[in-house]
This record gives structure tokens, C-alpha cells and sequence, in this order.
């Protein structure tokens, strides 16, 4: 991209080998030569060209009597980084400086002819790109810059990023043009440790229809979470957009994906568990209702805060082996299902007991009434087919503690100046 225009003298670089001598051109009273490639010993049509890759001069101005058919050197000294013809360079390895002068034009374009965004400094000493290069690709700088006499020094190089032998594994759980509950979390995982964090993070972004800010909080290595500072607004669309395939994760790995995942928030439906009263206010599309529930016993309290549902299952098993409570149970066929946490707290239906509205006897689950196979009809199949993924569950008036906000999507447990 061209990010200054050449005022007063330009150079233009001859491809052409063999040409003997340099054609004149006349430009707001200062005479050019064209550089050549070609060896120009023995010409007397001017003097000889410089080499495309390096500082070229102008000529002197027409009718300075000098006398000379050598052109004036440009003061300016370009300096490009990396070396014309380098190999395995670094994405974020490119930058344009120069020396006694001020750079008035920097074009870097792909091998695909595709230009490189970027911005000279305003005091005209520098240019770096935008954001980091592709991969695995060749680029051309073509750089030109200004003495302070007007005399203009050209250099033109190539050279070629590197392709990375690692790549880290980048996953989360989003589905395309999905929709979500208004306290979605966009969890995203890695398979290998992040140690450039900062730069992970500045390569995912998020596009809002309605502006919506999104920021991220890193739980550990692997693992960075997404979300506004409030729940989402109802209706709002969100693009995901990746592009870490250029950014270095770590020492030496890379990222794996650059593509966009859209997805849409839907209706708000907010959920209130009260572990005193036994009962749970459903808040959906600006509608109230109130169902009995059973929460965990004294021996097993449920967590208390804000969790998320991050997953819907018609019937699952839940056996108390997985959760670390030995072989208190193993029910194979548990209806209606809606996971909160990473350790094993689900809302789901319950055809076993009827202890809703009255007393805690879970094993820290909120559940409800329910039939065997899970009935639509029931108030577990009504909450279930209501809901969806995303949805916000809150647990008040419980004797057990807050849930850690890395436990499931339990993030709005966290402040805003601490996320």
C-alpha cells in the first residue's frame, strides 16, 4: 500500500539487461536517469544507473554547470529489514527505516500481488505493517525516500516468511451460526502452553452488531475465555475472528486457524435457584414464573454464584464415581439434562424422589420434577426445551461457596476491572 506520494523527482528502475545508457526525463525542472541492470561502461547518453536492490540517485538539477555526466548521490540511506533474498523470516520480521532523509513511498505487496497495509511514522524515519505477514509467503518492498535537498535514494528487495514446522491446536465452543443465551461464554482452548499471551489474545477479536465490547481473561496456559462486561443483548450478532495462523504462540509455534465463526444471541432467560426457599424464578423475554426445585443437601450443598448452561442432553448417566463421591449412586438414564460446570453440576429432571419445593436432597444439582424417559409435559421437560446452551443459572442462599470461574463458563463471577 502506498503510504506517501513522491513530490518533485521520481526514479524508476529498468529491468531491462543489456541497454547501454539511461534515458532523461525532465520533471518540474530536475533531469532523471532510468536505472539499469546492464553494464553501461563505455556510454556517454549519461552516466550509469544504480542496481534495483540498492540506494538510487538522483541526477543533478539541469543547468547546474557541473559538468559531471555523474549524478549527485540522494543523502538519504534506506535500510530494509530482512536482507534483500532472506529466508524463514519471521512474521512480524519486516521493517523500513532510513537514514538522512525521509521515506515519501513504501509499497509491500504478496507474491499474489496483494498489498501490505502499513504506515510510514509521522516524522517519516520509519514504516512498519500493520499486523504480522502471512506465513510461508514471498514479499516485495519497494521503498523510496527524500534527502533534504529534494534527491531521491530507491531500494527494491525480496524475501520469504518462514513456514513453521509446530502449530498449536486451537479449538472452542462455538458452533457456526449458532444461537446462544445471553450469558454465552467463548471459551477457547489450546493443546499446547501459550507463552505470548498478548499477541493470542490481539488475534482474536470480536465484531458486535450493536458495539458490543468483548475482552478476554486467561484461566491458565491453554485456556482464554470471552465475554462483555454485562450479559449480552438479546438479538445482538457476533463474529468470532481468528487469525493466528501468523502469530508466534510460543518459542518457535504457531497458530493454526484464521477463519470467522458467526453467531447470534437470542431471547434472555435469566434462572434464580434459592437453596432456602427450595424454589426457582425463571426470568424469560421480560415473563416471570416460579417452579419447585430440590438443590444440594447440607452434605453436599450446591455452588453458589452464576453459572452458564454449556450443554443439553435428553438423557444422560450420572454416576457418583466421576465426580469424586464413590458409589453413592449411578442412575443410567437421568432425564433432561443441562450441564453448569466442569466438575459435574447439572439442572436436570428427577423421577426417582419428590422432594421439590420442600427440602435439599441432591448431590449438589438443581433438579425438578420429572417422569421416567424424560416427558415433555413435565416442569424439567418444559424448563429443558425452553432453554438453550448459554442460558444464565444462579445459585443464591447456599452453604456452599462461589464457583470458581474456570469451572465450566462461570466467568460473570468475575468483575469487570479483574477480567
Amino acid at each position: 500500500m502506498k503510504t506517501g506520494k513522491t513530490a518533485g523527482a521520481a526514479i524508476r528502475t529498468s529491468n531491462r539487461y543489456g541497454r547501454r545508457g539511461a534515458m532523461a526525463l525532465v520533471m518540474g525542472g530536475v533531469l532523471l536517469l532510468t536505472a539499469a541492470c546492464g553494464d553501461d561502461k563505455g556510454s556517454d547518453a549519461g552516466g550509469s544507473g544504480g542496481a534495483g536492490g540498492g540506494n538510487a540517485a538522483s541526477a543533478p538539477a539541469a543547468g547546474d554547470g557541473g559538468g559531471s555526466s555523474t549524478p549527485k548521490p540522494s543523502a538519504a540511506v534506506l535500510a530494509v529489514e530482512p536482507k534483500d533474498g532472506a529466508q524463514d523470516v519471521a512474521p512480524n520480521g519486516l521493517q523500513v527505516s532510513v537514514a538522512n532523509g525521509k521515506l515519501t513511498t513504501v509499497e509491500v505487496t504478496d507474491k499474489n500481488g496483494k498489498p501490505v497495509e502499513g504506515a510510514i511514522t509521522p516524522d517519516g524515519a520509519g514504516w512498519k505493517p500493520a499486523g504480522a505477514l502471512a506465513v510461508g509467503m514471498a514479499y516485495k518492498v519497494n521503498a523510496q525516500a527524500k534527502d533534504g535537498e529534494g534527491l531521491v535514494a530507491a531500494s527494491t528487495t525480496s524475501f520469504t516468511t518462514l513456514t513453521p514446522e509446530k502449530k498449536v491446536s486451537t479449538n472452542d465452543n462455538i458452533s457456526d451460526n449458532a444461537t446462544y443465551g445471553v450469558g454465552m461464554i467463548v471459551s477457547v482452548e489450546f493443546n499446547k502452553p501459550v507463552k505470548n499471551k498478548e499477541a493470542v489474545a490481539n488475534g482474536i477479536t470480536f465484531e458486535t452488531s450493536n458495539g458490543t465490547v468483548v475482552k478476554g481473561h486467561w484461566f491458565s496456559d491453554k485456556r482464554v475465555d470471552f465475554r462483555p462486561e454485562q450479559y449480552w443483548a438479546p438479538d445482538t450478532k457476533v463474529t468470532v475472528k481468528y487469525r493466528l495462523k501468523n502469530v508466534e504462540v510460543s518459542p518457535g509455534v504457531y497458530g493454526d486457524v484464521d477463519k470467522d465463526e458467526p453467531f447470534t444471541i437470542g431471547r434472555s432467560m435469566i434462572s434464580t435457584a434459592d437453596a432456602k426457599s427450595h424454589q426457582m424464578t425463571v426470568e424469560r423475554a421480560g415473563q416471570s414464573t416460579t417452579v419447585p426445585v430440590t438443590l444440594g443437601a447440607d452434605a453436599t450443598p450446591s455452588w453458589g454464584g452464576t453459572m452458564v448452561v454449556m450443554s443439553k442432553e435428553k438423557v444422560t448417566r450420572m454416576n457418583s464415581q466421576t465426580v469424586g463421591l464413590g458409589g453413592e449412586y449411578d442412575i443410567k438414564d437421568v432425564p433432561h439434562a443441562m450441564r453448569l460446570t466442569t466438575s459435574g453440576t447439572f439442572v436436570h429432571g428427577n423421577y426417582w424422589a419428590s422432594p421439590f419445593g420442600k427440602t435439599n436432597a441432591s448431590h449438589g444439582c438443581v433438579s425438578m420434577q420429572d417422569l421416567k424417559g424424560g416427558s415433555d409435559s413435565s416442569v424439567a421437560g418444559k424448563f429443558f426445551n425452553d432453554s438453550m446452551v448459554g442460558d444464565v443459572i444462579k445459585v443464591v442462599n447456599t452453604k456452599e461457596k462461589t464457583v470458581s470461574p474456570s469451572n465450566g463458563l462461570g466467568g460473570w463471577n468475575v468483575d469487570w476491572a479483574g477480567w
